[in-house]
Parts: structure tokens; C-alpha cells; sequence
């Protein structure tokens, strides 16, 4: 795997994502995410697995530039679909993944978080879903999962505004465990992670599926409505300037159209 390099250590494989410089969720590396399930599966030495990122952050969110090269609203929905179907696999996945984010967890970055059994993060990391500010929303069940973590009056102030969150507010809150100074962030969370691995695989995997039946009976058509509003926005007049300002580096102008 190119983006995606991991290791084994007491039960545990400890995933590296290595992006540079943000680690943005291209198309290749959420294939990459998928690819990871695949080599741990049916692994008997990997009991757990712990995701984090190189360099200065988790994932500071998708590859905008890659937006430009979609042209139609169905195939940014098929985008948004595809990448769903990858965090459920995620989600639902018979070993825990554990997530230590550092730096920040920015859009599809804490939509990958968020598909994590677990999160523990940096006190000081950023968190948040910021579509808007692009003139876009959360296409990576985003606006499905977030409310389940925050409620949902928080979730739609964090939609809306855009304002991220710290690590220390995101424990507060539910979104994430625990929260640690960022030199112990990793450790903290391999520590987790092997006494979790020291568990029966039997009993975990059970535990796993049990969780499933947490989610709400609307989830999955929120998802799916997710998808198509994903697809439909994206062809806006709003969309186009909001992610040509910010490949420009420049305040988007929208104009509700």
C-alpha cells in the first residue's frame, strides 16, 4: 500500500497513515482503508488495530483537488457512496479499531475517525466538519454519525458554523474517549488496544455486532439521503466557488444558487 503502512506489536497492528502534507482522503488512500480490513482479517496475531497519522496531523480532510476533476452530481454521489461503503465496513468490523488522533481530524478526516470502534485524542487536536464553508456537506456519513456521538443541537452547531472542536471538548462531549497531551496520545492508546487484543476474538467480534443494533432504525436511510444531497449540492454554483476560493486560498462568495 502506498499511503498505508502498518506493523505488528503485542496483538495489535499499528496503521500509519503517510500522506504528506495533511494526509487528505483521497480516493486511493479510502481504497487503501479497505485494503487494511483485508490484510488483518483473518490475521490470528492481530487482535486490534490502532489508526493515527504521520506528520502534523490525523487527516485534515478530503482531497479537494480531486473535486475537480467530478463532473456530475451523480458521479460525487457514487464518490460519496463508495467511500460509505468502505467506514461501514470500518465500523462494523469484527477486530476494534482504535483511533489516536493528533493535530486535527478536519471532514472526511473525522468521518474516517468517527468510523473507528474507538477515538482518543490529542488535548490540543482539532476536530470538526467544515464542508459548509465549501458550500458542500458531509458526504461520508457524516451528518448521520456525528449527532449520534454529540447529540444532535451540537452536531448542527458544528455543521452549520464550521467551528471545530478541540480534543479536550470532543471527550467531553462523546465524540472521543479520552483525551491526552499529544506526546502520550499513541502509547495511551496502544495500551488500550493490547488489553483489548487480550481478549477472546469470540467474545469481542460478538460485542462488535451487538453495538450495531445501537444505530438508529433511520441511519441507513440517512445515509443513503446523505449520498444523494452529497451529489445534488455539489453541482451548485455555491459548490464550484466554494472549492475554486479554497484552492485559491481566498473567502468564498456564495450567492444561493
Amino acid at each position: 500500500m502506498e499511503f498505508i503502512s502498518w506493523k505488528k506489536e503485542d496483538g495489535v497492528a499499528i496503521a500509519t497513515i503517510n500522506r504528506p502534507p495533511a494526509n487528505a482522503l483521497s480516493r486511493s488512500l479510502i481504497l487503501e482503508v479497505g485494503n487494511l480490513l483485508d490484510e488483518v482479517a483473518d490475521d490470528e496475531e492481530v487482535r486490534a488495530i490502532v489508526l493515527h497519522g504521520e506528520g502534523r496531523f490525523f487527516s485534515a480532510g478530503a482531497d479537494i483537488k480531486e473535486f475537480t476533476e467530478v463532473s456530475s452530481g451523480e458521479e460525487f454521489s457514487k464518490l460519496s457512496a463508495s467511500g460509505q461503503a468502505v467506514f461501514e465496513r470500518l465500523e462494523t468490523f469484527h477486530k476494534p479499531v482504535l483511533a489516536a488522533i493528533h493535530g486535527a481530524a478536519l471532514g472526511g478526516g473525522l468521518e474516517l475517525a468517527m468510523s473507528c470502534h474507538m477515538r482518543f485524542v490529542s488535548e490540543n487536536a482539532k476536530l470538526g466538519l467544515p464542508e459548509l464553508q465549501l458550500g458542500l456537506i458531509p458526504g461520508f456519513a457524516g451528518t448521520q454519525r456525528l449527532p449520534r456521538y454529540v447529540g444532535v443541537a451540537k452536531a448542527a452547531e458544528m455543521l452549520l458554523t464550521s467551528d471545530p472542536i478541540t480534543g479536550t471538548e470532543a471527550a467531553q462531549l462523546g465524540l472521543a474517549n479520552r483525551a491526552y497531551p499529544e506526546a502520550d496520545l499513541l502509547s495511551e492508546t496502544l495500551t488500550i488496544a493490547k488489553k483489548i487484543a487480550k481478549k477472546s476474538p469470540v467474545s469481542v467480534k460478538a460485542a462488535i455486532d451487538m453495538l450495531q443494533y445501537a444505530k438508529p432504525a433511520s441511519y441507513y436511510e440517512g445515509v443513503k439521503a446523505e449520498a444523494g444531497s452529497f451529489g445534488t449540492v455539489f453541482v451548485s454554483e455555491d459548490a464550484k466557488e466554494g472549492i475554486q476560493a479554497f484552492l485559491e486560498k481566498r473567502q468564498a462568495q456564495f450567492k444561493g444558487k
